[in-house]
């Protein structure tokens, strides 16, 4: 478990993990991690997941859509939720002082939803439009389209959002069957943040929580299989290239995704003056966008470089990714160079460490996927201790021939 004071720990007798960061702040935080997403979805349901995440707001057994909405908004708060391919996030931003109303509505959505057949109508013309604006915008299309791709024939390999035909079957029946089984204690985490005694944040927690059921439906997840490279492009008649070059890398738990992440900040990071923005964009002008993320899951993981250039252009600008790539994976940087990059970078995480949004969430999914919480120093001393010979390991995995590729032109 963390070491830090300000982050405390407790169980409740049904399984309930909880964690409170105590920050010194008049606005707190508090919501749930569900260890639930679109990989846990059966075939004929996928966006189910992100479905339920939309619809869990339109009723209770003791409110209305309209009242459910209303009751953090008029003492000037939010709630909110969002869906990945393997979690689910519910939570509440709001004044300190109304802790316990933003508590005890998390537990009546997770306990009382009724999922009225005639709000999840309308809900999914709402849904429906947002599958069709994410297509509207080829620039995020293509990186779920590479997600597909890269991750083809296992559960992982479907878009979150799902797709019309699927949508349009999901019942009342299939959302309510969806709590049941996955938004149960040991499925989930509580997590708190603010200037709030832990002691109090657990009481209540305790109050409103503790009546949840012990069932547990067994997640059942088998890691996709590795892929050969794939290279393809989708002619969409775009005057522009968007494209993603990237490969398979390992999961949220292996001991290189240190060396990765800090690989995929040097490629491609905010700052502007990482490799490939120095090189495609600020020295020869080929992109107006370069940047590279990591995506990790609990069994696999990707890093993904994205660039946005003219159609003319695309062919250098890769043969520039592989060179930088390649120089990478050659030779080791000195050690003056890569300490450079991991002050830039532990200089990044400190920064973000004081968004609160940024903490609350790491905590509630730290103690869902590690059953802890690392603290911000933890966290820098890992990117310190990454080797030259770790960052050379790293990249070795991104040469361009264990690349796949998919442009959308």
């Amino acid at each position: 478990m963390s070491n830090n004071e300000n982050i405390h720990f407790h169980t409740l007798p049904n399984g309930l993990r909880m964690v409170h960061v105590q920050r010194n702040s008049p606005v707190a935080w508090c919501g749930l991690a569900v260890n639930a997403g679109s990989r846990d979805e059966a075939a004929g349901q996928y966006g189910l997941a992100h479905f339920v995440e939309h619809t869990i707001f339109k009723g209770t057994k003791r409110r209305s859509s309209t009242r459910i909405n209303n009751r953090m908004e008029q003492v000037g708060g939010e709630l909110n939720a969002y869906t990945t391919k393997e979690s689910t996030m519910l939570y509440c931003i709001f004044p300190v002082e109304h802790l316990e109303r933003a508590v005890e509505l998390i537990a009546d959505l997770v306990e009382n939803s009724t999922f009225p057949e005639h709000e999840l109508a309308t809900e999914l013309d709402v849904v429906l439009e947002e599958v069709a604006s994410y297509r509207d915008t080829p620039s995020e299309a293509v990186y779920d389209d590479f997600e597909d791709m890269m991750l083809a024939g296992s559960q992982l390999g479907h878009n979150i959002l799902g797709e019309e035909k699927d949508l349009r079957l999901l019942t009342s029946g299939h959302c309510l069957n969806w709590l049941k089984h996955l938004y149960v204690p040991s499925n989930m985490v509580f997590f708190s943040l603010g200037n709030t005694a832990a002691s109090k944040v657990f009481r209540l927690a305790e109050r409103h929580f503790g009546i949840l059921s012990h069932a547990k439906q067994g997640i059942k997840r088998q890691a996709p299989t590795t892929l050969e490279p794939q290279r393809k492009v989708v002619d969409l008649g775009l005057h522009q290239s968007h494209t993603i070059v990237g490969a398979r890398v390992q999961g949220m738990y292996h001991d290189e995704r240190f060396a990765m992440s800090l690989l995929n900040n040097i490629l491609g990071g905010p700052g502007m003056n990482s490799l490939l923005n120095v090189s495609l964009r600020e020295k020869r002008g080929l992109v107006y966008t370069v940047e590279s993320s990591l995506v990790t899951f609990t069994d696999c993981g990707m890093i993904q470089i994205y660039l946005g250039c003219e159609h003319e252009k695309l062919k250098k600008a890769l043969r520039l990714i592989d060179n930088t790539i390649d120089s990478l994976a050659q030779s080791p940087l000195s050690e003056r160079q890569l300490d450079a990059y991991k002050r830039q970078y532990s200089g990044q995480l400190l920064v973000a460490s004081d968004n609160a949004e940024f903490t609350a969430m790491g905590a509630g999914r730290g103690l869902l996927y590690y059953n802890t919480v690392s603290t911000l120093q933890q966290n820098i001393d890992c990117i310190l201790s990454v080797t030259p010979a770790q960052l050379q390991q790293a990249a070795q995995q991104l040469t361009l021939d264990r690349c796949s590729v998919l442009t959308f032109k």
